[in-house]
């Protein structure tokens, strides 16, 4: 078997727009203070298409509140980096079991009848509680949008591709919350037990899909700035980092940027944290 290549000098200069011609489903991208919206502004300002996924009841109910929809995209728009590359919304409540395949055929139907790259940004906020006082309802309600849904999209957008055999670039990112590092999430047992099933079903999904020319990876984001906690709360988990500082939308939008790249190509069935040094416990 021929050895491959060097690249040439050319290829080791990085494009720009390295997803120019590329389409790309983001869930969760619902409000301008989300990672979603942060990791859907990058992949369009590396030049793909982007179809971006929200779901305004269940902000509504959050304290963050709902953002509007249309400017959401429009602040994608403004971050394209290629002319050709066209931005668009539109809502799915992912607990309905055919909702994740519908917004795979919605998302590729937007976009030219194409879609290279999936990220699972989606969760559901709330309805949690310690191992004394989940319930039944509380641990179906995660499961159903944390991880069945993220596993019912991979399916479908694995039967997608199956229609562009040996085509490189496929790409799912889904993203987990870092349960399994230290003490783990005890006051949020039905969300971290979900998140965990996603760390651990990477490297399954990751084996099934390499055939088909796609990649699978999963991202720890650590405690993010999505405008949820303020005051004395939010100063000592600044306290936590080496910079002082919380992560920002942006921080974990560029790796989950890169990982949809083709200099990520020969990276898969990995959980990667993108923490900042964040440590759990003053030193």
């Amino acid at each position: 078997m021929p050895r491959m290549p060097h690249p040439t000098p050319a290829e080791l200069r990085r494009d720009p727009h390295p997803l120019r011609g590329r389409t790309a489903l983001v869930t969760g991208a619902s409000r301008r203070g989300g990672i979603g919206f942060a990791v859907a502004r990058r992949l369009a300002a590396y030049g793909a298409s982007v179809y971006l996924h929200h779901h305004v009841a269940h902000d509504q109910e959050m304290p963050w509140g709902a953002d509007r929809p249309d400017e959401v995209a429009a602040a994608v728009r403004d971050a394209r980096g290629d002319d050709e590359a066209v931005v668009v919304h539109g809502p799915a409540d992912l607990t309905a079991p055919d909702a994740p395949a519908q917004l795979i055929r919605d998302a590729a139907d937007a976009l030219g009848g194409r879609l290279d790259i999936v990220v699972a940004n989606h969760a559901l906020s709330g309805s949690d509680g310690t191992l004394d006082t989940i319930d039944a309802a509380m641990l179906d309600a995660h499961w159903a949008v944390d991880a069945r849904s993220v596993v019912l999209l991979v399916q479908a957008f694995a039967r997608h591709r199956a229609a562009v055999p040996d085509e490189p670039g496929g790409r799912v990112v889904m993203m987990t919350s870092g349960q399994d590092i230290a003490d783990g999430m005890p006051g949020e047992i039905a969300y971290a037990l979900q998140k965990g099933a996603l760390a651990s079903i990477t490297r399954s999904l990751a084996t099934t899909l390499a055939p088909r020319c796609v990649t699978v990876n999963t991202v720890n984001p650590g405690p993010v700035d999505t405008d949820y906690m303020d005051g004395e709360a939010y100063d000592a988990i600044a306290g936590l980092f080496p910079a002082k500082r919380w992560g920002m939308p942006d921080d974990p939008a560029r790796l989950v940027a890169w990982l949809s790249t083709d200099e990520a190509a020969w990276i898969t069935g990995q959980v990667i944290d993108s923490e900042g040094g964040f440590r759990r416990t003053l030193v």
